[in-house]
């Protein structure tokens, strides 16, 4: 088998691009617009819009649409579109919500690309006619396969080609920053603050009802848009949760993606009726969703920036242990308050550099950190100081603070401080408080790169951006599998188990069915029976061994509790009895309208160091399901100690959870009690991940307590809710984010005995894909990529290996040799926009060609490409690619010449 280059050849400049042109350049990089409702009425929003165009200088025609008219100004005004003649990419439409149908269709048969939909009076108004217009709105649209961007937006800018298609007053600088945002007023109140602090950008995005482009397309483009180094998000709601994670991952992968979102404290966003429920808000699923995403978030406009300004820098951090030095000691008080508020770390100094501060400090410096050189510091304490700090290996980043005292000199001082930074490159922040002594200072700052805030808390504020950004970004590189252990969980026997509760009606399963599911994924259990009299009340204790713990069971309860339902340390045959009466004449009196089922009998706990823990589930409407950990026990409300985490979990996830609560110092040794088992814990949430990835019903499932030791953790109490909706066919679609595809690994043996792995690609793959590609040949990487190319840059390697698998494949064959894993083949699909078609490309190395691994591989391709439920595969192969399209003929494809270039045939199958 030989190379191809593969894209989708259907529509041009519409592909999401394995290689080639985005399907939304004809949006950012329009060569011709039509302007729809342009006209003389100076408050007229298409005047506006029309005039905006014209004044910002766009290079290519501006047409102006209204038969109202014959001219505007000095340009002919057109009736309708098929009055131009020449191409237009771009329709910006401002006209009443009524004629924007017919009008997209005409813009679709003239060849339209896109349309920017600023007109309101659609489904954003709740009104059936508002809705019925955007349906049709829409429906010609993907007609003729154009992207609209709105209805009810402003519009959108690109300084650096002079387009600004929106009807505000302000417009915007180039520079490095591209803002996405849901809001129209929030993009002119940023518009507006940026001109005063001279913040560039190099696009404003008003996604306004974004009922065809969402943030996940708009993300997707910029990723890979060279004109952006870091990205700003201004979130109000998320409509798509996967389109919005699969872009943000893609985006965060290749750039520093800032996020600020309204909405933190909405009330009412639960209806669950667990702990977990009560314990997990909206706002907490949102953050963990970022941390996934590896991007940063911000609190306030003026965090934004501040983050985006040192994200964008070359500054990163490899930890999170700040070392403080200053000239005050109050203020190195406030950093250090602020930096114990965020959880940076306050460095401990080695041995070394304190005794290397102690030959070049005064006395009376802090002999610590905070690193207090005294208010009489001149610029060379600066300097020794900055650079010991910069040379400790348990500092990640060092913050400088000067206050103006009579003996300081702010701008020698800053010198100093640049000299030591140039000798390293982990961050360094500075501090220069005041205004008029020290503006010098910060005009050599900024000079030179080096961030530069005006208060402590902003300072510390900015580098645990930085810190978070590192911290996410290994969050985000995380790809763990659905089902990751040895041990094989019983997903049939679950799945029957879910299916008998709901046959039956019910939606809340028994406290037998759900200890019973847990044990069909390895989860640990007590040994618990249920009794519906007291004499089975006594067999059961006697079964699984006294003492025993008594429960009522009643799918009524949700929390036994609160009605007094549970009994502990129930030791003889006698008191089983009478306890089960008891129970049942509790339940009767406190909730005589709920039914009384049974009575569980579980065997005590008995370990004397347990912890009590929950590990939950919820289902959050935006995002899926959701896992919670945290303490455990009946007073959970009250402490409130509980972190969540989107799965699917590996170990590094998992531990990541544990870590961000407060019980976690409990779960070490503490005075005489022996830590637990944290491999145990560690495990259940990993098993609670697989659990939830592979059973798409449950809705709510909640641990609590996971009793946990030295000898491990097992399920004390369990509670499971399952839905009655019929789930998608399509598998993991219930999650936010798709877990690596280990179902697609395949092993397959050449004639010659050597075994070849077939598996979905890995972040880590990262140095074989670059090995492989450096070595094809000349004419493989041609045939491969179209052009000459001797290695991936980092950008393509990024893009080629950390994918999501929601939205493209990478399958690689390896060999392994010595213990290591050796790249010999990869073929990639990503969907195209209509969601049902995709574009494929196929590579083979030179030295393993002719050996049936292209056919091998494409075919695997085929088959998770119609798993995924798309039905065509199509690509572009260059015609003197005899050997590809030879291969494409034998797997069934169709070959026709490319109407735009005769030398590239394309080819296409129905899958």
């Amino acid at each position: 088998m030989t190379h191809a280059y593969a894209s989708t050849g259907v529509r041009p400049n519409t592909k999401i691009g394995i290689m080639g042109p985005h399907y939304l350049n004809r949006l950012f990089a329009p060569r011709a617009i039509a302007v729809f409702g342009a006209g003389h009425r100076p408050d007229s929003v298409g005047t506006k819009v029309y005039e905006n165009v014209l004044r910002e200088g766009f290079q290519g025609p501006v047409y102006p649409i209204n038969p109202k008219y014959d001219r505007i100004g000095k340009q002919r005004c057109y009736a309708a579109i098929d009055q131009i003649s020449g191409p237009v990419d771009l329709a910006v439409i401002a006209t009443p919500a009524a004629t924007v149908a017919d009008i997209i269709r005409q813009c679709g048969e003239h060849g339209v690309g896109a349309a920017i939909v600023v007109s309101a009076g659609f489904a954003e108004t709740g009104a059936r006619q508002g809705e019925q217009l955007q349906r049709a709105m829409l429906s010609e649209a993907r007609r003729y396969g154009m992207r609209i961007l709105g209805p009810n937006c402003l519009g959108l800018l690109r300084p650096d080609s002079h387009l600004n298609a929106t009807f505000s007053k302000n417009t915007a600088t180039p520079g490095s920053l591209a803002l996405v945002s849901q809001s129209g007023a929030l993009c002119t109140a940023i518009l507006d603050w940026a001109v005063v602090h001279q913040v560039g950008f190099s696009a404003v995005v008003s996604l306004g009802s974004a009922a065809d482009l969402d943030f996940g397309d708009v993300l997707d483009y910029l990723a890979l848009d060279p004109h952006t180094r870091s990205i700003l998000l201004y979130v109000e709601g998320i409509r798509d949760a996967r389109s919005f994670m699969s872009g943000l991952r893609v985006a965060a992968r290749m750039k520093p993606v800032i996020v600020v979102k309204s909405g933190r404290h909405a009330e009412g966003t639960r209806a669950a009726v667990s702990h977990t429920g009560a314990l997990v808000g909206a706002d907490d699923v949102f953050d963990a969703a970022l941390r996934r995403a590896g991007v940063v978030r911000a609190m306030t406009i003026e965090q934004l920036f501040a983050a985006a300004q040192l994200l964008s820098t070359h500054h990163r951090v490899r930890g999170n242990r700040l070392a403080i030095i200053t000239n005050g000691g109050g203020a190195g008080v406030m950093a250090t308050d602020r930096a114990v508020d965020l959880g940076v770390a306050i460095a401990q100094l080695s041995e070394s550099t304190v005794a290397r501060l102690n030959e070049a400090m005064p006395p009376h410096w802090s002999h610590s950190n905070p690193v207090d050189i005294l208010g009489d510091a001149p610029a060379e304490r600066y300097g020794v100081a900055v650079q010991a700090c910069l040379e400790d290996s348990a500092v990640d980043g060092v913050l400088v603070m000067l206050a103006p005292q009579a003996m300081t000199e702010p701008v020698d001082a800053a010198q100093a401080v640049l000299t030591a930074a140039d000798k390293t490159d982990k961050p360094v922040l500075a501090c220069w408080m005041g205004e008029q002594q020290v503006e010098p200072a910060w005009a050599l700052f900024a000079q030179h790169k080096i961030p530069t805030f005006s208060s402590p808390e902003a300072s510390v504020e900015a580098f645990a951006y930085l810190a978070t950004h590192h911290h996410n970004q290994q969050l985000l590189m995380q790809v763990p599998a659905p089902l990751a252990h040895s041990s094989e969980p019983d997903i049939d026997g679950a799945q029957m188990i879910i299916d008998g509760a709901l046959a039956e009606g019910r939606s809340l399963l028994s406290s037998a069915e759900a200890r019973a599911l847990l044990a069909t994924f390895g989860i640990g259990v007590m040994p618990a029976m249920e009794a519906r009299s007291a004499n089975e009340a006594l067999v059961a204790a006697e079964s699984v061994g006294l003492p025993v713990a008594m429960k009522i069971s009643s799918p009524d309860i949700a929390h036994k509790s609160d009605v007094n339902g549970v009994r502990l340390n129930v030791s003889n045959a006698l008191a089983v009895r009478t306890t089960y009466n008891d129970l049942v004449a509790t339940l009767r009196q406190q909730r005589p309208d709920a039914k009384a089922d049974a009575v569980t009998v579980e065997r005590m706990y008995s370990g004397a160091h347990g912890r009590e823990l929950l590990v939950g589930v919820l289902r959050d409407p935006v995002f899926g399901p959701v896992i919670s950990f945290g303490a455990g026990g009946t007073t959970v409300e009250i402490h409130h100690d509980r972190a969540v985490a989107l799965p699917p979990l590996n170990n590094y996830i998992a531990r990541n959870l544990i870590a961000r609560t407060r019980v976690s110092r409990l779960l070490e040794d503490f005075r005489n009690m022996p830590g637990v088992k944290l491999d145990a814990v560690v495990n259940v949430l990993r098993r609670v991940s697989e659990l939830v990835c592979e059973l798409p019903r449950i809705k709510e499932l909640e641990i609590n307590p996971l009793m946990a030791d030295e000898r491990g953790a097992v399920a004390l109490d369990v509670r499971v809710v399952v839905d009655r909706a019929q789930p998608s066919l399509e598998r993991y679609q219930h999650m936010a984010i798709h877990p690596y595809p280990a179902h697609l690994v395949s092993r397959w043996q050449l004639p010659d005995g050597t075994d070849i792995t077939i598996r979905p690609i890995r972040p880590e793959d990262a140095e074989i894909e670059r090995t492989f590609v450096r070595e094809l040949s000349p004419r493989a990487k041609y045939f491969r990529f179209m052009q000459a190319l001797h290695e991936l840059s980092p950008e393509m390697l990024v893009r080629f290996t950390q994918i999501d698998y929601d939205r493209e494949m990478a399958l690689i064959a390896v060999i392994r040799e010595t213990d290591r894993d050796i790249e010999v083949g990869v073929t990639r699909y990503a969907i195209n926009p209509d969601h049902e078609s995709c574009e494929f490309a196929l590579v083979v190395s030179d030295a393993w060609q002719q050996r049936g691994i292209g056919s091998r591989l494409l075919t695997c391709l085929m088959e998770a490409a119609r798993t995924r439920g798309l039905r065509i595969m199509e690509g572009e192969v260059l015609a003197d690619n005899r050997h590809m399209l030879d291969l494409a003929r034998s797997l069934g494809f169709a070959t026709s010449t490319s109407p735009q270039d005769p030398s590239i045939k394309v080819v296409s199958k129905a899958l």
